[in-house]
């Protein structure tokens, strides 16, 4: 895989330029690049010759070679990022403390891919303090995890993704029991390439709304031979990390790539889930003219109520500055919307990994691609208009900013549970399905982090509780809310 290294030189753009003076550049430097990129289409900046991570020869502390990351010799910053983290992860501590003695997940063998940062450092640290085995991780950007074999870097190319999805299943005199998944790109793995592996998994614990329908889809199919747990729509993680999360992350991610000042602006949000009302409500909180597209029309009739127009996306996509994709779908945003945009609309995904806009339709010889700075593309049609691509329709928040870590310590929480509830439930409970998080488990999550808030609950009354019909020790909520 290649990638990019920019000139140092200023760069300046007219509204309209010429293409005279561009090098051509074959190879995209995303994890969502294809090696059928057209070397029509190119770059002003000049290539860098990096050695590919794959092609690196290193060794770690330990005397270790087990991983693949792009520089080993960060781990020492890795290490503060990571002490940083535990500052606000301070449930996830908790919890680690409380069972490590009896250590729940003694056997396990968990093989993971999700966004590995220096909060999933933190979570993959309490599995191994939880009895845990050591294991291979996978994922689209990499600090490296202390103990587990890490096999990721940022700027990862599509075969690189299944390459490092590979060694971490392929493994001489290692055989994982648990997956944890993010998207279902790992579960998906598994299933076709090595079959008897997965009929030996005790569990799958899915976090994505992607991943949970693939999941479904197995299910109904026939061909789900193992339990698996939709964390997705665990009610914390479903609050905190689609919508409160996005609700800071959205104006986070287009600030630092664009400096945009969002008041005035007419914002279209392809879908109103939780990701779509957390990103509609930063948004409108700061004066932008907010459209909403839905094929539900339950949360059509939320966003109305929500004060949002919903619309058809080729209703406003002439006239619209940004573009927000959140539906977890693919080709929502497809090169007909692109052409039909206006100069300098920027365009994002808040949703699931690079699917939602189609960014292949882009590599054309007619169109030029220059890159601004990390993460921001201008790809440039005949006639000089620019349409701004953000992290070439990877998520914006994972690619161009940062998550907040109280939203990523209750996701690994609610993560840990899941796995300790499957790897330990009895033969019989849980059977080839897939399944929500008990909510005691859920309310435990935000039980251990009240404390980050001085918050105090009030406890119901033994004739409170029997009006309602209530433990007066939870849970609270039907399994269905």
């Amino acid at each position: 895989s290649q990638q990019i290294q920019f000139a140092d030189d200023m760069q300046e753009f007219t509204k309209f330029p010429t293409k005279t003076g561009r090098r051509s550049l074959s190879r995209s430097i995303s994890q969502s690049s294809t090696d059928s990129y057209s070397s029509a289409a190119s770059y002003t900046d000049s290539s860098d010759d990096e050695v590919s991570p794959r092609e690196k020869q290193q060794t770690n502390s330990k005397g270790s070679s087990n991983f693949c990351v792009k520089n080993i010799k960060q781990a020492e910053f890795g290490r503060r990022e990571i002490e940083i983290a535990e500052q606000d992860m301070s449930a996830l501590i908790s919890l680690r403390k409380r069972a490590q003695g009896e250590k729940p997940l003694a056997g396990a063998k968990i093989v993971g891919c999700t966004h590995i940062t220096a909060q999933t450092a933190v979570s993959g640290c309490l599995f191994g303090g939880l009895g845990a085995l050591p294991s291979p991780a996978n994922s689209k950007d990499a600090p490296v995890l202390s103990g587990v074999a890490v096999f990721a870097w940022k700027g990862e190319s599509e075969d690189d993704f299944w390459w490092c999805i590979d060694r971490c299943v392929n493994v001489d005199g290692w055989q994982a029991n648990m997956i944890l998944d993010d998207g279902g790109d790992l579960t998906h793995w598994v299933y076709k390439k090595y079959p008897s592996v997965f009929k030996k998994i005790r569990g799958i614990v899915e976090e994505s709304v992607t991943g949970v329908h693939r999941l479904y889809q197995l299910s109904k199919a026939g061909k789900l031979c193992v339990p698996a747990m939709n964390v997705n729509d665990s009610v914390t993680k479903q609050k905190f990390d689609n919508l409160y999360c996005c609700r800071e992350s959205i104006l986070d991610g287009l600030k630092r790539t664009t400096d945009v000042m969002f008041g005035g602006k007419q914002v279209v949000v392809c879908g109103y889930g939780e990701v779509g009302k957390g990103c509609c409500a930063a948004l409108k909180a700061l004066g932008a003219i907010v459209y909403v597209t839905e094929i539900d029309p339950i949360c059509a009739l939320q966003a109305c109520m929500d004060g949002f127009r919903v619309v058809k996306l080729s209703e406003v996509i002439r006239q619209v500055d940004v573009v927000i994709t959140c539906t977890g779908n693919k080709n929502v945003v497809t090169r007909e919307h692109l052409d039909r945009m206006k100069n300098s609309c920027i365009v994002c995904n808040m949703g699931h990994s690079n699917t939602e806009i189609d960014v292949t339709s882009l590599r054309t010889p007619e169109l030029t691609w220059e890159r601004v700075r990390s993460q921001v593309d201008h790809v440039i049609w005949p006639d000089g208009k620019r349409v701004v691509l953000l992290a070439e329709g990877r998520l914006l928040n994972l690619s161009c900013s940062t998550v907040p870590t109280f939203v990523l310590s209750i996701t690994a929480t609610t993560q840990a549970l899941a796995l300790i509830e499957l790897y330990n439930a009895p033969e019989g409970r849980y059977k080839q399905d897939v399944y929500l998080l008990p909510k005691k488990m859920d309310e435990y999550v935000a039980s251990l982090h009240l404390p980050s808030f001085d918050a105090h609950l009030t406890e119901l009354t033994d004739d409170q509780a029997k009006y309602l019909g209530l433990n007066k020790n939870g849970p609270f909520k039907p399994n269905y809310y």
